[in-house]
């Protein structure tokens, strides 16, 4: 068997804006540190993302020692600076999906940029540490808290499945399409699938759930446009009940540092539910 190395990891600290590639992170319970911690939404409170919004994919993210910096691939806009550490105090109910927790409003400043951005009302959010959102009860081992991704802290994807895809597809699709958090080497096309618990490095995890993607992967990550791959080609041979799946999401059963090169080793094994 080939060596499961780690290749990639990816943060997106802005849920559904322009992932950031490290060469390593730090795992929280949350999730990598600064994964989505941050998020815009609309009026309501509802978040935002590439699903609504495709133009969203056009906003790139950049992270530096005390901000981040936001940035537009195309229009002529003065990069956005969001510090790291937040001193707003105004604080509101946001909703993601099925769960609704408290967020703070990052700044006035920052609103009105993502708003012409956007070109739709929208205000950002960051996510403190003391806003309880959990991991579906299902799913979770200790209560685990979660940041504002969809359900889980963590995916990962192997290169291997990517290449077996692209080898379907008329016109190869990078990576970045399905958003991982981690990517690796090695192994076979969708081994991912049967890891209950392993280690990358000295951090270990479990697979809760094969990741069931929707039209965001439709969209692309650097123009915003949007095809019908590679949904249509996923459905022929990964579809699971009305789900395509491609990857596994992950919890993490401690916390530590990972960095590309590490080793994987699948602790066990088997189908995951």
């Amino acid at each position: 068997m080939s060596h499961l190395v780690l290749s990639e990891i990816n943060v997106y600290p802005i849920k559904s804006l322009g992932g950031i590639s490290l060469t390593s992170a730090q795992v929280e319970e949350r999730g990598l540190q600064y994964d989505r911690r941050w998020m815009l939404i609309d009026e309501s409170g509802l978040f935002l993302t590439q699903r609504k919004l495709p133009e969203m994919a056009l906003l790139q993210v950049a992270l530096h020692p005390d901000h981040l910096e936001v940035t537009h691939r195309t229009k002529n806009l003065t990069p956005l600076r969001v510090p790291l550490e937040t001193n707003s105090t105004r604080s509101l109910l946001v909703t993601v999906w099925d769960d609704i927790c408290f967020a703070y409003v990052v700044s006035s400043e920052a609103s009105t940029w993502f708003t012409e951005a956007l070109g739709v009302d929208c205000r950002l959010v960051y996510m403190p540490d003391n806003s309880i959102r959990l991991i579906d009860p299902n799913y979770a081992k200790h209560n685990e808290k979660l940041n504002f991704a969809d359900a889980f802290p963590f995916l990962i994807i192997g290169q291997e499945s990517l290449n077996d895809l692209n080898n379907r597809l008329e016109q190869s699709l990078p990576m970045n399409r399905f958003r991982p958090t981690f990517v690796f080497t090695g192994g076979l096309p969708h081994d991912e699938d049967n890891w209950k618990t392993f280690k990358i490095g000295d951090v270990l995890f479990y697979g809760a759930k094969p990741c069931g993607h929707c039209a965001m992967s439709t969209i692309d990550q650097a123009t915003g446009a949007a095809s019908q791959e590679p949904l249509q080609t996923l459905s022929t041979y990964r579809k699971q009940g009305s789900n395509v799946s491609f990857g596994m999401n992950l919890i993490g059963l401690s916390t530590g540092t990972v960095q590309v090169g590490d080793k994987i080793q699948v602790m066990e094994a088997g189908p995951v539910e």
